[in-house]
């Protein structure tokens, strides 16, 4: 497995919660400028429609920087049009602007080579009983996802799930309902983004969740992040869940995953070129851990499955 290092852009900029801000507001310009800073970096993840005001021009800017682009992020909840939904809005005009900025984000992908759509529909659920129409709600998001995909077939489309925020529930909550919306889609270019943040979140071992996509032909993309498992707080990778990180990159590696690694991590103390720059040995350090341990012994952990004899070895090779 080669890794490819991707950062999203979204993650330069403003850094704010419900109390304080982090991280001051930047330009697209001044956020690939700090990109570029970034120590091995490969690829960026770009936001649209927010970071695409003048398209040619960030086009341009993404140009310049030498940087792949590792995917469009196609944010459909930021506008305050998106706020009752997005693809599962009541209202058909916000639904066919969610498909249509799909659709946009399609041809921005194909023009910087990248292929690839993520979107993380966060927008699209509910908060209270009897706020929505469960089965309608669903199948408008089925049909939005079939009808924006259905574009062009050399761009893929990859949902990213998440359990919660800001809606208490998400429509897409786990990769189990990722998957059903792929069958019920039924396009080969549409699949899952897994964020292990978000796998975390959703009480998931993130490795389990690999094989599942992978093993469906859906795994699309990766983003690292981690969380203590009660909240998205996108967190430096391993900082929380080493052995989930090191037994998620084992499966990777042995699956043959040949995509990108995304990085989304908030920066609330220091400089977000620091942040990444450090996300970025740390996933390569993990890589490397997979050597040291070797991966056969890991293959006979696992078939042995006996986890005293497991974390001996893991600890005690660390010492």
């Amino acid at each position: 497995m080669q890794i490819r290092h991707s950062v999203i852009t979204g993650f330069l900029g403003r850094q704010v919660d419900r109390f304080t801000e982090y991280q001051p507001s930047r330009t697209f310009a001044e956020k690939v400028e700090l990109a570029k800073q970034i120590e091995g970096i490969q690829g960026l993840e770009v936001v649209y429609p927010v970071e695409f005001e003048d398209v040619e021009k960030s086009i341009e800017l993404i140009r310049a920087t030498g940087l792949q682009v590792s995917a469009v992020n196609l944010n459909l909840k930021q506008d305050p049009k998106w706020r009752r939904g997005s693809l599962t809005s009541a209202d058909p005009q916000l639904r066919a602007d969610a498909v249509a900025d799909m659709r946009a984000a399609m041809d921005i992908a194909a023009e910087l080579g990248a292929k690839l759509v993520t979107c993380c529909p966060l927008i699209d659920g509910h908060d209270y009983a009897f706020q929505i129409d469960y089965t309608q709600r669903w199948r408008w998001f089925v049909e939005g996802v079939r009808e924006g995909a259905q574009h062009r077939s050399d761009v893929r489309v990859s949902m990213e799930y998440k359990s919660a925020e800001p809606r208490t529930r998400t429509i897409l909550p786990d990769c189990g309902r990722a998957l059903h919306m792929c069958n019920q889609v039924g396009l080969d270019n549409v699949g899952v983004t897994l964020d292990l943040g978000h796998a975390f979140a959703a009480a998931e071992a993130p490795a389990e969740s690999v094989c599942l996509l992978e093993d469906a032909g859906r795994l699309f993309y990766v983003h690292f992040n981690d969380n203590p498992r009660d909240w998205d707080w996108d967190m430096l990778p391993a900082s929380v869940h080493l052995w989930d990180f090191v037994e998620t990159l084992f499966y990777l590696d042995k699956l043959g995953w040949d995509g990108w690694f995304a990085y989304d991590v908030v920066t609330k103390q220091g400089d977000p070129v620091e942040s990444f720059s450090a996300t970025i040995k740390i996933v390569n350090a993990l890589h490397r851990m997979l050597d040291k341990l070797g991966r056969d012994k890991l293959q006979e952990l696992i078939d042995e499955g006996i986890p005293a004899r497991a974390f001996e070895y893991l600890v005690t090779s660390l010492a």
